[in-house]
């Protein structure tokens, strides 16, 4: 299965292809901190089935060994990539793939980092646009 995506403005594309080693929420507080959210939904491709297709994205490394990519004009959070804890893997941000709904996530990892409050996140009141 073949699926592209790209940054929030479009500057920079990348396509994956193959099926994913795995797709899981992340809770880490390095996700959290990277994308100012509670969890990152990510899939995991070996590197060769992974390409940047268009544009140059940033870099940031805040340990050494974890790589995130980034748009460098908008600062959308493409791929991550860490040798020393999945060799040969690009690790890509479901949600910035045109059609993220086709990979769903099958675990939820780094639970012990979890935001207290996202445990019961399921149960809180549904709107399907702002709440009037």
């Amino acid at each position: 299965m073949k699926l592209e995506g790209g940054c929030q403005c479009g500057a920079v594309r990348y396509s994956v292809e193959g099926q994913p080693q795995h797709v899981a929420l992340c809770h880490c507080a390095d996700c959290q901190k990277s994308s100012g959210a509670p969890t990152v939904a990510w899939a995991a491709y070996a590197a060769g089935e992974f390409a940047v297709t268009a544009g140059k994205p940033s870099s940031y490394s805040s340990n050494g060994d974890a790589v995130r990519h980034f748009c460098p004009t908008c600062g959308s959070g493409l791929y991550y990539v860490n040798e020393a804890v999945l060799p040969g893997l690009a690790d890509i941000q479901v949600v910035t793939l045109d059609d993220p709904g086709a990979l769903q996530p099958q675990a939820q990892i780094q639970v012990a980092e979890r935001v207290g409050w996202m445990k019961d996140a399921a149960s809180l009141p549904e709107f399907e646009r702002y709440p009037g």
